[in-house]
């Protein structure tokens, strides 16, 4: 035999709704009493690893640039050591196209010391200039680190202080969900994330609801009463409940979210 669905009233649905939206908000508040400081960390720990990044380029480029002068300090070596083998040669030779052949080939190389000379200079100013900036910033990244160090420990006490609470809610939020069908369940969180306070299921202040300036007309009101249907605040985009369901719901949730 095919299994019989449960049909859930209207009135359950209101009260499971507005039951799950005291346990989120009471999340909601516990979350914001952490503040600015997860984006604080995130912050900082995009900013450090942008810095770091920046860094190790710097690094890169001193390394290839002290590369670059042992490849110059090669060349005068080189030239070096053929100056003074044409000098040699040049003390044998037996006429004066040899020896003017070889002086043409010491001034070559005496060009290319002086040419080698000129760049170990240019390198040598650069590595200087990236050396300072490095050691800015690893001074900037050392700093950042500790203060993230400082917020991260700040945090880390805010969320133990609340942890066994924010699990237990989280749990009993999943529970509740279970009791709403998934089309309305949708609707709600549609609803929450829509809004700057979390609020999706809200009651009436005077004839208006939550937060709302728009007084509902009696018959408005009436019907949100009666229960017979999900209502959604035309204004806002809310859905409403009435002020015994929103009293008796509280009371109730007391005794099951107490800390």
């Amino acid at each position: 035999m095919a299994k019989k669905t449960v049909e859930i009233s209207v009135e359950d649905k209101l009260r499971a709704l507005y039951d799950l939206q005291i346990i989120d908000s009471r999340l909601d508040e516990i979350r914001n009493t952490r503040g600015e400081l997860p984006i604080e960390v995130e912050d900082l720990e995009i900013e450090i690893e942008g810095l770091e990044k920046r860094a190790e380029k710097f690094q890169n480029e001193i390394k290839e640039q002290n590369d670059e002068i042992g490849t110059k300090n090669e060349v005068i070596n080189h030239a070096k050591s053929l100056i003074d083998k044409y000098k040699s040669q040049q003390d044998t030779v037996r006429n004066n196209k040899e020896f003017e052949a070889l002086g043409k080939e010491i001034e070559y190389q005496e060009l290319e010391i002086q040419l080698a000379d000129k760049r170990i200079r240019e390198f040598g100013a650069k590595i200087s200039h990236k050396n300072e900036t490095l050691e800015e910033l690893t001074s900037k990244i050392g700093e950042l680190k500790n203060h993230l160090k400082f917020k991260k420990e700040e945090l880390e006490n805010l969320v133990a202080e609340t942890q066994k609470e924010e699990d237990f809610l989280l749990a009993k939020s999943e529970e509740f969900a279970k009791n709403i069908d998934e089309r309305l369940l949708a609707s709600y969180q549609r609803i929450r994330n829509n809004t700057t306070t979390g609020l999706a299921v809200v009651g009436l202040e005077r004839g208006a609801p939550k937060g709302s300036f728009f007084t509902l007309p009696p018959q408005k009101q009436m019907e949100i009463a009666q229960r017979k249907k999900i209502i959604i605040d035309e204004h806002s985009g809310k859905i409403l409940v009435d002020d015994d369901l929103v009293n008796e719901e509280n009371e109730k949730m007391k005794d099951i979210i107490k800390f």
